[in-house]
């Protein structure tokens, strides 16, 4: 039979009742709930059976309700740092001053090309979309025209503009 878990006295049940009844997000609520039914008695497997969460994850919240107490409740991905960029500052700064270069001499870089110097630079592959974001981070836009469709007909076009 699974043992109890051990809370720490941060909040009365009554008070994790309060905040469960209070919650303004589901996550939040949900694991005021987790806590709350624990600090009422109930075992790991009775609360994940109850609240859809797996035993493991009941677990890690009353790890971190008891390190962090009710501030470890709730949604907490804002603390998350994110990844990793892929070009350090120097090799960021080198590739912009190339790029506004390009755009300068009138040649203006595509997102793929941008994403090609980048594999060049890092020695492995990059995906298009990442020469895009970083074009559209340094606030550069693609200035060519859009394509044609190779029936395009000039003409028709004037005459129907013209009516």
């Amino acid at each position: 039979m699974p043992k109890y878990l051990q809370l720490k006295p941060h909040l009365s049940s009554e008070e994790l009742e309060a905040g469960y009844r209070k919650s303004k997000t589901g996550i939040e609520r949900s694991h005021y709930q987790v806590i709350w039914l624990l600090s009422q008695g109930k075992r790991s497997q009775e609360v994940a059976e109850v609240t859809g969460y797996h035993v493991e994850r009941v677990r890690q919240l009353v790890r971190r309700y008891n390190t962090q107490g009710p501030a470890g409740l709730g949604d907490q991905r804002q603390h998350n740092a994110g990844g990793e960029a892929l070009l350090s500052e120097q090799q960021e700064a080198d590739l912009k001053a190339e790029v506004e270069q390009a755009f300068a001499d009138g040649q203006p870089y595509t997102g793929v090309q941008v994403a090609k110097r980048m594999s060049e630079i890092l020695g492995r592959p990059v995906r298009r979309q990442r020469g895009w974001e970083l074009l559209k981070r340094w606030k550069h836009a693609l200035k060519v025209p859009r394509r044609r469709h190779v029936k395009f007909d000039d003409q028709a076009a004037e005459l129907f503009k013209k009516r």
